[in-house]
């Protein structure tokens, strides 16, 4: 299953259609990929497991959303101020 991640990875290019969000307006799914990858981060770190499964949300993320909001969200996850429950 990690081999098929990697591949996965590796052939990456942008976000694939995801049916929960069929709409143009991509700033949900932005949100939901952005919570995720720490929530699987959490959950990995704390199993003691590779995190390496988590970079597709990562990418997914970073290639949706505008860098002001993933600056904003990282600033407020340091403050403790973040809106998402991870």
């Amino acid at each position: 299953m990690a081999e098929d991640i990697k591949a996965k990875l590796e052939k990456y290019r942008t976000a694939p259609f995801d049916s929960r969000f069929p709409n143009q307006n991509q700033t949900r799914n932005c949100w939901s990929n952005y919570v995720d990858y720490y929530r699987c981060q959490k959950a990995l770190d704390a199993k003691g497991l590779d995190t390496q499964p988590c970079e597709w949300y990562k990418r997914v993320y970073k290639s949706l959303c505008p860098i002001s909001w993933i600056q904003k969200w990282d600033e407020q996850r340091e403050d403790g101020t973040f809106a998402g429950k991870i």
